[in-house]
């Protein structure tokens, strides 16, 4: 029995010496001792590419020294098969360029490269090999499995783009005043005759009238504003300013003895350096630059009123144009416009659309569904008031239509085109159409938060996952959740999906509960997924389930 054993031990020595140095044939029918593994297990597509790491070992006494060996890696998949570049190695008698492989065996690093190809989401690498020795071929007798493939996760970016109209001004409810004044005498608090009945106190008397008249315009209270004019003593002056304050109370009760003004409220300003500048600048004073910049230069009243007395030359202008003009009390009656109802601009829209404003016609368009309606609109806003707002939300419904070329052409027609809005807007026709690196140029121009969630779309489009994570970090949005899909961080992927309802984020939602073993949980995820034509084609080849399926 020990002869026989001893006999066998002798016979597949022999064996192993006849592979290596006399029989290459050999070599391809113990195909199945030569060890190949791939990292990652299985195969991912990134940015369009599939890239792997592999490394073929051979056994000691494997590798005819004479012979060389070509092991070339394959994508197979349903559309047919994919080669790559071949590993090539060789015996150390051979004279070549190819890796080195000697009596001891050795363990050798390659990689593999293939460009994605639709259909690949399920394929498998393998190895095909063949031995070359002298003028013979001998095949390896079938394919060696490499590894299973492909995951395409990240092409679950919602790439269409973030994207937000312009907004109108439109404002429901207009604040309005109702003003007049009355003057007072240099040094004195007594309200004159003259004043009361001035025309600048009735005219204020009938537009209150007309306000009360006005079903639109709510009163809400009168300010009474007194002053003193900047020449003198500021101590002295902020006393005037209490007395008019006080003055003017009581003429205004005469006033407005039949009108409504709300509740009123009086206050004293003092010494009126704002009213005082205003007169100047709106003047034709002989060196009222220069009286401007001494109240942009000197912020304490004393040293002003000396400095602008210095100008002689002028002085005497100011005291007999200027500053009679701020002793003074203001009656200002605040008002409220009730601007058009969302049922008045729309019955509007229908009936009278020509008298709208710019800001009525953008807001209205805002109230409407159809998307037809919307452009009519839109383009009446163009047509009428010349509007960029206008056009730039003409954009934005063609994008929604999926119509990207129309979108552009409403954008080249703005007049303003650099702005932060517009630049994101063409970014996404960019996008859309592939051009990545340009799309990437116009978001970087933008400070929104749209630009940001649209250049971390071009970080998942080019593989910068972590990049991607930190912009849409809060954003709440399902690419949000993907990215942390994609950086292997399924807790805080999972609190981003948790409460969303849409069948992207429930098909993300059962990518990780796949990966973390829970089979039941993935298929109650997926069982949401039935009206999207593309998850549920793709939810059947989706190589992340297979292992829960």
């Amino acid at each position: 029995m020990k002869k026989i054993f001893k006999n066998a031990l002798l016979f597949a020595a022999a064996g192993l010496a006849l592979v290596s140095c006399n029989n290459a044939a050999k070599m391809a029918e113990l195909a199945d001792q030569v060890k190949i593994e791939c990292n990652p297990e299985v195969l991912e597509v990134i940015a369009g590419n599939i890239d792997a790491d592999v490394t073929v070992t051979f056994p000691a006494s494997y590798f005819n020294k004479k012979a060389k060996l070509e092991i070339v890696p394959v994508i197979k998949y349903a559309g047919g098969e994919v080669e790559g570049e071949p590993f090539m190695y060789q015996g150390e008698k051979v004279i070549e360029n190819w890796k080195l492989v000697g009596k001891d065996g050795a363990q050798i690093s390659e990689t593999v490269h293939f460009n994605y190809v639709p259909g690949m989401e399920q394929c498998e690498l393998v190895g095909r090999a063949k031995v070359l020795y002298k003028k013979k071929t001998y095949a390896w007798p079938e394919d060696v499995k490499i590894a299973d493939g492909a995951n395409t996760t990240y092409m679950l970016v919602c790439s269409k783009g973030a994207y937000t109209p312009m907004a109108d001004n439109y404002q429901e409810v207009i604040p309005e005043e109702v003003e007049a004044q009355i003057l007072y005498l240099i040094n004195s608090s007594e309200v004159r005759g003259s004043q009361i009945k001035s025309d600048g106190i009735k005219e204020y008397q009938d537009a209150v009238k007309d306000v009360m008249a006005d079903e639109r315009r709510t009163i809400k209270g009168t300010d009474i504003v007194a002053y003193a004019s900047p020449d003198g003593p500021e101590a002295k002056n902020n006393d005037l300013s209490d007395k008019r304050a006080s003055s003017a109370e009581k003429a205004f009760a005469k006033v407005s003895k039949k009108l409504e003004t709300g509740e009123v409220n009086a206050q004293s300003i003092g010494e009126d350096w704002e009213g005082f500048q205003a007169l100047v600048n709106n003047s034709n004073i002989e060196d009222k630059e220069l009286i401007l910049r001494v109240l942009s230069m000197y912020s304490d009243a004393a040293v002003r009123e000396r400095e602008i007395k210095n100008m002689s030359s002028v002085y005497g202008t100011l005291a007999k144009d200027v500053l009679p003009e701020l002793r003074r009390a203001r009656f200002i009656t605040n008002v409220e416009y009730q601007n058009y109802t969302p049922a008045e601009l729309k019955d509007l829209v229908a009936n009278n659309i020509d008298v709208l404003d710019e800001e009525a016609l953008l807001r209205v368009a805002t109230l409407i569904d159809d998307n037809n309606a919307k452009l009519d609109i839109y383009n009446q806003a163009v047509k009428k008031y010349d509007s960029d707002r206008a056009r730039f939300n003409i954009a934005c419904i063609k994008l929604d239509e999926g119509k990207d070329q129309e979108a552009a052409k409403a954008v080249s027609g703005m007049k303003k085109s650099d702005c932060c809005s517009v630049n994101n807007l063409l970014g996404v026709i960019a996008m859309r159409a592939g051009e990545l690196d340009k799309a990437a140029e116009y978001f970087a121009k933008c400070k929104c938060s749209d630009g940001a969630e649209n250049l971390a779309v071009i970080d998942i489009l080019k593989g910068n996952y972590k990049s991607a994570a930190e912009r849409l970090a809060g954003t709440g949005s399902v690419n949000e959740g993907l990215a942390y899909i994609l950086n292997g961080d399924l807790a805080k992927a999972s609190a981003t999906l948790k409460d969303k309802e849409c069948e992207g984020a429930a098909y993300q939602r059962a990518i990780v509960a796949a990966r973390n073993g829970n089979a039941s949980a993935a298929a109650a995820e997926l069982a949401k997924v039935n009206k999207c034509k593309v998850l549920v084609a793709k939810k059947d080849v989706d190589v992340e389930f297979a292992k829960v399926k």
